[in-house]
This record gives C-alpha cells, sequence and structure tokens, in this order.
C-alpha cells in the first residue's frame, strides 16, 4: 500500500518545483548579457534609443529580454521572424513600461508577425439592420485572449520615425494596458479612486475634443482615429505623448501630465529635438 503522506509530499514537491523552475529560467534570462547584435538592432532601427540616459537603456534591455523570454513569436503570410523583428518589436512594447515594475504584459501570450497590412473578416450592420461580413485590411490588432497581431514593414516604419505620432506597436500595446482591467475601455489599471477621477477628467474633456475636431474635419495633433471609442482614444493618446510629448505638454497639457503619472516617464527629456520643427 502506498504512503499517502508520500504521496503528499511527493504533489508538494511538485507543485514547488512547477512554480520555481519557471521562476529560475526567468531570472537566468534576464541575467544574460544582452547581446551585441540586439545593440545594433536597436541602434538601427529604434530612432529614439541614442537619445535615452543610461539609465533607462540598461532597463530597455533588462526589459526586452524579459519579454523575449515570456512571449512567443510567429510569423504569418509566409513571414520568417528573426531576432531583428522581436527585438524590434520588444523594444517599443517594453517602452511603455520603463519605470513601472509591474507585471511585463501579463495576459499576453503571443506576437504574430505579417509582412505587410493583413485582411480579417468583421460584421457589418447595415441601416437596416442586416448583419453581413466585410474585409478590412489591418495593420495591428490586439486581442483580449493573449495575441497581438502586427504588420512588420508598419512596425519597422514607426519604430525609425518616432516623431510623426503614428506607431503600431505602441497603439497595440497601449491596447494590452488598458484590457488588464478587465475590458478595453480606455481605463487601464490605476492606483485608487483618486487617480480613476482625474484620468476620466482628463480624458472625458479631450476625447470629446477630438471627436468634435473630427466630425468638422479640424486639423488635431492627434490622429482622428482615436475619437472612434475611449480605448482607441487611449491607444492614440500614448502614441502621440511618446512620439509628440511637447507639442502635447504644449496644447494638450491636462492630459500629458495625467499620462506622465501613468507612464512614470518625461520623453520630452530624450525626445528628439528635430519633434517640434517636423511636425509644427
Amino acid at each position: 500500500m502506498v504512503n499517502p503522506w508520500l504521496i503528499l509530499v511527493l504533489v508538494l514537491i511538485a507543485i514547488v518545483l512547477a512554480l520555481w523552475i519557471p521562476r529560475w529560467r526567468l531570472k537566468k534570462a534576464i541575467a544574460a548579457p544582452f547581446p551585441e547584435e540586439w545593440v545594433a538592432v536597436l541602434e538601427r532601427n529604434i530612432a529614439i534609443y541614442r537619445n535615452l540616459p543610461m539609465p533607462l537603456r540598461l532597463q530597455l534591455r533588462k526589459l526586452i529580454k524579459q519579454f523575449l523570454h515570456q512571449k512567443d513569436f510567429s510569423g504569418a503570410g509566409g513571414l520568417l521572424v528573426t531576432d531583428e523583428m522581436r527585438v524590434t518589436v520588444a523594444a517599443q512594447a517594453c517602452m511603455l513600461q520603463l519605470n513601472r515594475h509591474g507585471d511585463l504584459y501579463p495576459r499576453l501570450k503571443y506576437i504574430i508577425l505579417y509582412p505587410s497590412a493583413f485582411v480579417v473578416s468583421r460584421p457589418v450592420t447595415d441601416g437596416s439592420g442586416v448583419v453581413s461580413h466585410g474585409q478590412k485590411g489591418l495593420l495591428g490588432e490586439a486581442w483580449q485572449n493573449g495575441k497581438v497581431i502586427l504588420a512588420w514593414d508598419n512596425v519597422l516604419r514607426g519604430a525609425r520615425n518616432f516623431v510623426d505620432g503614428h506607431n503600431v506597436v505602441l497603439h497595440e500595446f497601449a491596447h494590452q494596458l488598458d484590457s488588464e482591467g478587465g475590458s478595453t475601455d480606455g481605463a487601464p489599471l490605476l492606483a485608487g479612486k483618486s487617480s480613476y477621477r482625474s484620468w476620466a477628467a482628463a480624458l472625458s474633456v479631450e476625447f470629446k475634443e477630438l471627436q468634435k475636431e473630427a466630425r468638422f474635419g479640424q486639423h488635431s495633433l492627434m490622429d482622428h482615429y482615436g475619437a472612434t471609442n475611449p480605448a482607441e482614444f487611449f491607444a492614440v493618446a500614448t502614441e502621440t505623448f511618446f512620439e509628440k510629448p511637447r507639442r502635447m505638454a504644449k496644447y494638450h497639457s491636462e492630459l500629458f501630465e495625467v499620462l506622465k503619472s501613468y507612464y512614470r516617464i518625461d520623453p520630452r527629456e530624450w525626445q528628439q529635438p528635430r519633434e517640434d520643427i517636423d511636425n509644427a
């Protein structure tokens, strides 16, 4: 007869190992040297990387190692995923995590890369309520089931031009942050009730203003796509915060301060000096 105490001990050992081994592997991956080939990718593809102060560079490298250890990449549409692609995506995604010291997109498991814009089928409802399926081309998409899908050519374009306010990786990973609260509604997890009040006050006013500008075709700092709904507004505002920080601070100061508090960084300190000139 098998000793039940022995079984219990073996089960406990198995549980401890199941919890300890992944942590040990992650710790080992983070402690490993950052490959020089990856540094070359950052310097070649991430336009803002050389402007980062050294403490942020080192922090970003650590986050990249963690990200690449925990997330699975795969190619679609015939694309063969390379280390350059993985590092380029990871670097931009991890910029949203600088100074935050929390879990690194805990709900995200898979990143799927297409060579370029990919086509999806979406239900479309016409004026009479009839639902049909239409085809739509996308550059990126974030799913709540742990997937982010990206078009590689646009990923690279956005990484190398970090001043135009358009960055598909920042956009889709802002959606990932947004969804950590259980729903994608433009309000990510915040510190407390007072933070949510400040967040709602700043974003609701700016969201309504962007909707007005979009409705009348007026020029705006933020892309009119942000007027679609609060979730898209948060994602577009994130792109603008990182890529046009000086202009956002000047023309949308309350929104800028709320995002600065949330992301715990000030991109004005390391943004390229030509940002205001190129986007005036």
